[in-house]
């Protein structure tokens, strides 16, 4: 997992609440358990006119030149509802964002894009609509989110957001679940060296 320290990057505005993971990633995409390539499919239904995704929809803000390369999303309450995909931050990090805006998010989905390295930045509602209307009159602005000392700049706007000091310490670092167990490796060894060989290797 990458870390995550400063991030400053294009922001691309989607202007509506309770976007669910079926939105994000439709079902029959799911196809497969790595995280590579699901991001061509980021949006299906709202990013293409049909289903072989050969014809863009041009009223789409991802494919509007302006937000081209955008690596932060802005969007309304509970994003990321819906069913528990994994697949959901997968494909947002796979099409290149770095971070997500929203007043709240769905629980499950936050707990599932902390653990891949996608930043859930919770803001007040009236901080999320002072964003919007920047990035409305002027598309194509970037919003610098530090997540060492937990703010938000953008022009001359300047929010603080929390997070979990066990989760900003994993981001910083670019430590994941597995990277985690593995910082434990010499105890976890010491151990396993001390237990009985049935029930090290699993005979029975």
């Amino acid at each position: 997992m990458q870390k995550f320290t400063v991030h400053e990057g294009i922001a691309v505005p989607l202007d509506s609440a309770n976007i669910d993971t079926d939105q994000i990633i439709p079902k029959q995409f799911l196809l497969a358990v790595n995280r590579k390539g699901f991001g061509k499919h980021l949006f299906h239904d709202q990013r293409y006119l049909d289903d072989a995704e050969t014809i863009k929809n041009p009223e789409f803000n991802l494919n509007k030149p302006q937000y081209a390369n955008a690596s932060i999303l802005v969007a309304r309450d509970n994003f990321g509802n819906g069913s528990s995909r994994e697949h959901a931050p997968w494909a947002l990090i796979d099409y290149g964002f770095k971070a997500i805006i929203a007043p709240s998010f769905a629980v499950i989905f936050n707990n599932n894009a902390l653990g891949c390295g996608l930043l859930p930045v919770k803001l007040k509602e009236a901080e999320v609509d002072a964003l919007f209307k920047i990035l409305e009159k002027e598309p194509g602005t970037k919003i610098k989110i530090d997540l060492e000392n937990l703010t938000v700049n953008c022009k001359d706007l300047s929010f603080n957001f929390t997070l979990d000091p066990f989760r900003r310490e994993c981001l910083l670092e670019g430590l994941d679940n597995i990277a985690l167990t593995l910082k434990h490796q010499d105890d976890i060894l010491k151990f396993e060296e001390k237990m009985p060989d049935w029930e090290n290797h699993g005979v029975f």
